[in-house]
């Protein structure tokens, strides 16, 4: 079966894959083995010189890698570009750094010597999704192979034409052979591919389900995986937060991508007392909001990546409405061709409805009210997802506190939640387990080692 590649905005075919056959994926994971051997054997210093190139390519040509983002999964312009930009900070980050967070820590015992040595594994496989295709990959492929290992990608159908340049960028940059190598293949294909014995270790962001089945193959075979998985990240606005600044950093914090982020913005929790002012001033921001092609320089959202995404985020709409929610904004298709619907917010959203127990993977905020601070943490907390989450408040002192108790992989005080390669990022509860970026990513794909020398004279 082919693999297509359709522009989401206008729904017209960009080009047809043919799967990799058995004896190409075959190549791919042998080339990854072998260059592994070789590849470790290189300094920190000799592989930074070539993430430095690599980062220096990814901001030359980044006109033309983020409009191929953007023809095949539909975000706006700018923010391919500013994805192509986070991507060769990443690059250059680990390239600086990766030697220190990985130097041998020497620990005082009876031996003459010891220490904890980080080794790489081997060939990392990546299962990377469609919503990031340039930052996913890059995400973990830095201080993955920054740490030693070598890498096999498989990434999400519809973006085959990125995951093929990314394989390309690696080999005009220097890399030896096989150290960074892409497959297309079906998501049928992918349990052989983890069975595989040449593969060391797993990475997956994606979905729940994916993550289940993923979690599933690899512990089969007994091996290491980092899940980045779904999120529904709570927006907390406290009776004391400044609304002006609370709801324009909201339309960001859902809308951006259109709303087709893991740690977007997705339950609005808000005060009974500031909820009034908040939804007006919320609404009034995202009316301002400019859909359209995701060429054009001024769109600001462009469509949904998939008709299947639009119809899914429908029904949730739908049924959430049916059971009492309010349509304040929105909730409807934009006319015409492509995949797009309308930045949508929905008020009186309560926990039995879809909008607030499921992951809304698109332009719709559900806005929550809380009776109380209390009441506004424990409907944060009320969530099989534990990703991200955002609260606001100007007592700093209290959010200090009440961050402790909110259950996710990271909270942010004033602010949008965002990736950063200077600081950890995972999930707990539904949304995974592992960390991503920061000292605390690179050590999650290493052989931990304790070195042991003599007893002492």
């Amino acid at each position: 079966m082919s693999m297509q590649s359709i522009n989401p905005a206008n729904e017209e075919l960009i080009e047809t894959y043919t799967p990799y056959t058995e004896a190409q994926v075959n190549e791919a994971l042998d080339q990854a083995h072998k260059a592994f051997r070789e590849w470790r054997a290189l300094s920190f210093a000799e592989r930074g010189r070539h993430f430095q190139h690599l980062a220096s390519y990814l901001r030359e040509h980044k006109a033309e890698l983020a409009q191929l983002a953007t023809s095949e999964m539909g975000k706006s312009i700018a923010e391919s570009e500013a994805e192509v930009e986070k991507c060769a900070w990443n690059c250059t980050y680990y390239a600086e750094n990766a030697e220190q967070f990985l130097r041998d820590e020497r620990i005082a015992t009876d031996a003459q010597e010891s220490y904890v040595a980080f080794r790489p594994l081997g060939v990392v496989l990546a299962l990377m999704p469609w919503n990031f295709p340039y930052w996913q990959v890059f995400r973990f492929a830095a201080p993955s192979l920054m740490a030693g290992n070598t890498a096999v990608l498989k990434h999400a159908s519809n973006v085959s034409g990125v995951a093929l340049e990314i394989e390309r960028i690696f080999q005009r940059c220097g890399f030896p052979e096989g150290v960074f190598r892409t497959v297309l293949v079906p998501g049928s294909e992918t349990h052989t591919l983890i069975k595989d014995p040449r593969i060391a270790s797993v990475t997956l962001t994606g979905s729940e389900e994916a993550g289940i089945q993923v979690a599933s193959t690899s512990g089969q075979v007994l091996k290491k995986t980092v899940l980045e998985l779904g999120g529904s990240d709570a927006f907390i606005v406290l009776e004391d937060a400044d609304l002006d600044a609370a709801a324009q950093t909201a339309v960001k914090a859902r809308f951006q991508n259109a709303g087709q982020s893991c740690i977007a913005a997705k339950r609005f929790i808000v005060v009974e007392s500031v909820a009034k002012a908040f939804e007006e001033k919320f609404a009034q921001a995202t009316s301002q909001l400019k859909v359209g092609d995701p060429l054009q320089r001024e769109t600001q959202m462009g469509p949904l990546a998939r008709a299947d995404l639009r119809e899914n985020l429908e029904q949730q709409v739908r049924k959430s409405l049916e059971m009492g929610a309010r349509l304040l904004l929105g909730g409807k298709r934009l006319e015409g061709k492509g995949y797009f619907y309308a930045p949508t917010i929905v008020t009186g959203v309560t926990p039995e409805m879809p909008l607030f127990r499921e992951e809304t993977f698109g332009p719709v905020a559900a806005v929550v009210t809380a009776r109380d601070t209390e009441h506004a943490i424990e409907l944060a907390n009320n969530s099989d997802f534990g990703l991200g989450g955002n609260l606001w408040t100007r007592d700093i002192e209290q959010a200090r506190k009440l961050a402790s108790r909110l259950e996710s992989g990271a909270i942010f005080l004033n602010g949008m939640t965002a990736s950063d390669p200077r600081l950890p990022f995972g999930g707990i509860k539904h949304s995974g387990y592992g960390r991503e970026l920061s000292s605390f990513g690179i050590r999650e794909f290493v052989n931990v080692q304790t070195v042991w020398i003599g007893p002492k004279r």
